[in-house]
């Protein structure tokens, strides 16, 4: 029905071949992060989709359902914790080594509606997986992203940057916390990272653009009985994962984003981005914070 079709949103249409390209996706192991590998690894037998995901046991089951269903062989499970950035380093270096190329880098892996915990470095969850964890990894990636250039990396954020706020005097909700608001607060990180990451990178071939998927029937609401259950009843007028990845995979190998960067979309069409999630000053403010946090120096 029309009905159905609206709620499934804009598609990918882009035919783009990725034949001998190397692409990351975090959190593929499940949801929409899982389609975006399926999707991808379709597109050629000899492109390299390396899923990037804490549950090495889910992460080898959605690589082989992708591996039999594409007939591509090169889909690839490596161990990622967002919340460690030991795991992360470890990624990073194991990657370096053994890979030449990076074409297309997804930072796809959310946690949201968490329980107030942190990461094993002491970041607020939400924050630590969403927005720092992808800093970081980015950051460490970054140099074999130009050398492979053209290159693209996406973000997959939130409708929900809209609710957010970037709380430089509590980041890691130590004086207050609601667990629904630190969901939004690092979609909003992750739409401030990719603008001012796309400012620091023009002339390099490398683009970075955000996106909001759409409300997505996944299991990213475990962490909330209340949203489980209203996720079920509502199931009808939220997409699919297949319907939800669509954004991701056009920001990923659309044609016509060749040279386009610093961008937010929506249904594969650019998308209205709160005052917020424009802020400039904000955007360098967090990226110098988030330096900070993690020990690290980008220029």
């Amino acid at each position: 029905p029309s009905c159905r079709r609206y709620v499934a949103g804009g598609r990918c249409k882009s035919t783009a071949r990725l034949e001998g390209k190397v692409v990351i996706i975090t959190g593929a192991n499940t949801g929409i992060g899982k389609e975006t590998a399926r999707d991808l690894a379709q597109r050629g037998k000899c492109a390299r989709v390396i899923i990037a995901c804490r549950d090495i046991a889910k992460g080898e089951a959605a690589a082989s359902e992708i591996r039999a269903e594409t007939g591509n062989q090169q889909v690839i499970v490596k161990k990622l914790d967002l919340a460690d950035t030991k795991s992360i380093r470890e990624f990073a270096e194991k990657f370096l080594a053994e890979e030449k190329e990076l074409h297309i880098l997804i930072n796809n892996a959310g946690v949201m509606l968490c329980p107030y915990s942190k990461t094993a470095d002491g970041f607020e969850m939400h924050l630590g997986v969403n927005h720092l964890g992808h800093f970081l990894l980015t950051f460490l990636l970054l140099e074999r992203l130009k050398q492979s250039a053209p290159a693209r990396i996406v973000n997959v954020s939130s409708l929900a940057h809209h609710g957010g706020r970037i709380r430089f005097h509590d980041l890691h909700g130590e004086k207050s916390y609601h667990r629904g608001l630190a969901y939004c607060h690092s979609k909003l990180a992750n739409v401030l990272f990719t603008r001012e990451l796309a400012r620091r990178l023009q002339g390099n071939c490398v683009t970075a653009n955000a996106l909001h998927p759409g409300s997505v029937y996944s299991e990213l609401v475990r962490h909330s009985f209340v949203m489980t259950w209203l996720w079920k009843i509502f199931s009808f007028f939220l997409k699919t994962p297949c319907e939800g990845a669509q954004t991701s995979i056009y920001c990923a190998v659309a044609e016509e984003l060749d040279s386009v960067t610093g961008q937010y979309f929506s249904d594969c069409q650019p998308a209205y981005v709160s005052p917020r999630g424009r802020d400039d000053e904000t955007a360098k403010k967090l990226w110098s914070v988030s330096c900070e946090l993690l020990g690290i120096q980008w220029d």
